[in-house]
């Protein structure tokens, strides 16, 4: 099974988390699990966009506790770990789509980028020459779906 890492900012502006949304509404249409930090801003968008769809959504946790999960989260894994949680998110997916976000999206990018992962970047103005850019939700989910299949 292919999963399809979205990431970004938690606190995020109405536009951001509609982009988000529909990009979990998009991720989910195709019938791929959308895995996520699990908390607010773009992963519970992206969480929210996929259960609109009745996609399985995936959220690594950094706490300790299954209760921290944003209200849209399938299967919660809990690590204890914080934001080393970042390493869990990028392993586990095959692709990733950073929407937005600051600190701790260039942390998930950069290692991204170490372990030979794709990145989409949509509204993602973070110095990274080597994620992929995209300019709409629909546009960000076909190249990570493209990738995917042409990854086989």
């Amino acid at each position: 099974m292919k999963i399809i890492g979205v990431i970004g900012g938690s606190l995020v502006s109405e536009k951001i988390y509609e982009t988000a949304r529909k990009v979990g509404n998009l991720i989910a249409e195709r019938g791929y699990p959308v895995l996520s930090g699990g908390l607010g801003g773009v992963m519970e968008a992206v969480s929210k966009g996929a259960k609109e769809k009745n996609g399985l959504v995936i959220g690594v946790l950094p706490g300790n506790s299954k209760s921290e999960a944003n209200p849209y989260i399938d299967i919660p894994i809990v690590t204890g770990m914080g934001e080393i949680r970042n390493v869990i998110i990028v392993k586990t997916s095959d692709v990733l789509i950073a929407v937005d976000g600051s600190y701790g999206t260039m942390t998930e990018i950069a290692f991204a980028l170490k372990f030979g992962k794709k990145v989409i970047g949509i509204e993602c103005d973070l110095p990274f020459e080597k994620v992929e850019r995209a300019i709409s939700p629909e546009e960000a989910v076909e190249k990570a779906i493209k990738y995917l299949e042409n990854e086989d």
